[in-house]
């Protein structure tokens, strides 16, 4: 099957004029050079700025503004749906990492430079931060919407974890999942995206989907964890939403610690597992879901 076609193309290739043949040749090397060309640094750094705004507002403010109509499934399908987008949008300019656990994955098998991971972390926080603020502009732009009562969608254990049961007069009845919970949790589930995004994306892997590998193991990721602490594994959303809601600042050095923990953790037991292919990059070809001929 592979002769005939190979034939029945270099046939075809013969019948055309000289001047075809060369225009195409010159096309495809036009293209090659475009896929060659590197974007700026400044570029990578906006697009993960946008893609953390992004991921934020699309999918916490579907916790927020849709919640209870939605419900967990609902909440974990934005989440996972929208980073599925954004691997194949800002995928091929900076990697789509919007995720300072990816960064610091990343950084640690050596795939990211340190200064090239700071400007990471840096837009991503910066990307969330907008995002909160437009969520609370929005949210309180509605009459009945109570901040001390509803928040903002951020994370917590004992009396913020979700499955805390309120009293009828509003005070906690009994808490819910504890810290030592919280923090097996974050470094586990965050190891595990890390673990996706690197295999996902590796240019040694076979994977064609990447960013429905990585975006579907993020909506598992929250049906998980959603009850547990509201799923975090990503500091730049928890900071995020972390100044609207009352006793959230005070659990939020959890929400950044461990899933920066879990993100190393799961970038170096693929290396351990995958050593081989330490030394590659990951493929921004692969990551958009194409492969390059």
């Amino acid at each position: 099957m592979t002769n005939e076609r190979e034939t029945g193309h270099e046939g075809r290739a013969a019948d055309r004029a000289p001047g075809a043949a060369e225009h195409e040749t010159e096309h495809e090397t036009a293209l090659e050079a475009v896929e060659k060309d590197e974007f700026s640094d400044a570029k990578k750094y906006a697009a993960e700025a946008i893609g953390t705004f992004v991921l934020v507002f699309s999918a916490v403010g579907t916790a927020v503004f849709a919640g209870d109509k939605v419900g967990n499934l609902g909440v974990a399908l934005a989440f996972g749906l929208t980073l599925l987008f954004l691997v194949y949008a800002i995928g091929p300019i900076s990697g789509c990492h919007v995720n300072p656990a990816v960064t610091v994955g990343q950084l640690a098998i050596g795939q990211v430079t340190l200064k090239r991971a700071v400007f990471y972390v840096v837009a991503q926080v910066l990307g969330g931060l907008v995002a909160g603020v437009t969520i609370y502009s929005v949210a309180q732009s509605l009459p009945t919407y109570d901040r001390a009562a509803q928040g903002l969608g951020a994370n917590g254990w004992g009396p913020h974890s979700p499955s805390a049961v309120e009293g009828p007069l509003g005070g906690v009845l009994v808490e819910g999942y504890g810290i030592g919970a919280t923090m097996v949790v974050e470094v586990l589930l965050t190891a595990l995206l890390v673990f996706v995004v690197l295999a996902a994306t590796d240019q040694a892997s076979d994977v064609l989907l990447a960013g429905v590998s990585i975006g579907f193991t993020l909506a598992v990721i929250h049906l998980v964890s959603i009850p547990i602490d509201n799923t975090s594994v990503n500091p730049a959303r928890s900071i995020a939403v972390a100044p609207y809601q009352d006793g959230a600042l005070g659990q939020l050095w959890l929400f950044i610690l461990f899933p920066l923990i879990g993100g190393a953790l799961g970038a170096l037991v693929y290396r351990s597992l995958f050593g081989r292919f330490a030394g590659l990059r990951p493929s921004t070809a692969r990551v958009a879901g194409a492969r390059r001929r």
